[in-house]
């Protein structure tokens, strides 16, 4: 009997791992400024929905359960929206904290490049949110949905914080994203991805991380029914999340991920 070397189908396992996330991060370079921008806007605009669900929760529960049960609640509705950009395949800025990374490090796109990538989709994905903030309150306001009351608190609970607070929550929250890029192309069915998605982001809503777009819904439609959070506030919750969640991106999805590859396989 062959003998097999314990190691090495872990060791195949990651390189093949590594390079379907090489490969899907140099495919949105090649992408035309029309298609990545209009998936990026339509990210921005789905994600609406994790925290209008969280809201519409917060109204129909809050009094009415004990607060871990309304925390439970809360986090597992933040989680759709991540579930409707990441199946539905449109473009996340903080997905590319560490997808559009690895082509970088691998010598297949340069710094430039990513930097104009990542201002694409980070501006698309703001003027989604910023749409879907506006016609969110207009429309459940009206329509007795969601109370004045829950969007301040979900607003308020996010800008709150420190900055430095503010950086390294985000910084967390990009950290999960990047192993959550991870975690969907380790798997094998939409079945497991979808868990994967919901497991990872229920986790940012349930400790309250920040994350630059989602958050930026909860933030706005603070700002635009008018109680919770103003525009100042906005613009600081933007910049620090923003850093914190790209510095995480990198840092622990894509340097770490692509350095322990490289490694092993020296």
């Amino acid at each position: 009997m062959v003998g097999r070397d314990e190691n090495s189908e872990p060791q195949r396992d990651y390189q093949a791992i590594l390079d379907h996330e090489i490969a899907a991060g140099v495919r949105q370079f090649g992408r035309s400024k029309s298609g990545l921008a209009l998936s990026s806007l339509s990210a921005g605009l789905d994600i609406g929905f994790g925290p209008l669900l969280m809201v519409a929760v917060l109204t129909l529960f809050a009094g009415r359960e004990t607060e871990p049960v309304v925390r439970l609640l809360v986090a597992n509705a933040y989680a759709v929206g991540f579930i409707f950009v990441i199946l539905g395949r449109s473009e996340l800025f903080t997905e590319h904290t560490t997808l559009a990374v690895l082509p970088v490090l691998d010598g297949k796109a340069s710094v430039s490049a990513l930097g104009r990538l990542w201002g694409l989709v980070w501006l698309a994905n703001i003027i989604g949110a910023l749409f879907f903030s506006w016609f969110a309150v207009l429309v459940t306001v009206e329509l007795g949905v969601a109370s004045v009351e829950a969007f301040s608190h979900i607003a308020s609970e996010l800008i709150g914080p420190a900055w430095w607070a503010v950086t390294l929550s985000a910084g967390l929250a990009g950290w999960l994203m990047g192993l959550l890029s991870w975690l969907v192309s380790a798997g094998r069915d939409t079945i497991s991805q979808i868990l994967f998605v919901w497991l990872v982001t229920a986790l940012i809503g349930f400790f309250g991380l920040h994350h630059s777009i989602a958050g930026s819904v909860e933030v706005l439609m603070g700002v635009f029914v008018g109680s919770g959070a103003s525009w100042s506030d906005y613009g600081s919750f933007l910049i620090w999340a923003t850093v914190g969640n790209a510095i995480g991106g990198v840092v622990f999805g894509a340097l770490i991920k692509y350095g322990h590859v490289s490694v092993e396989n020296m």
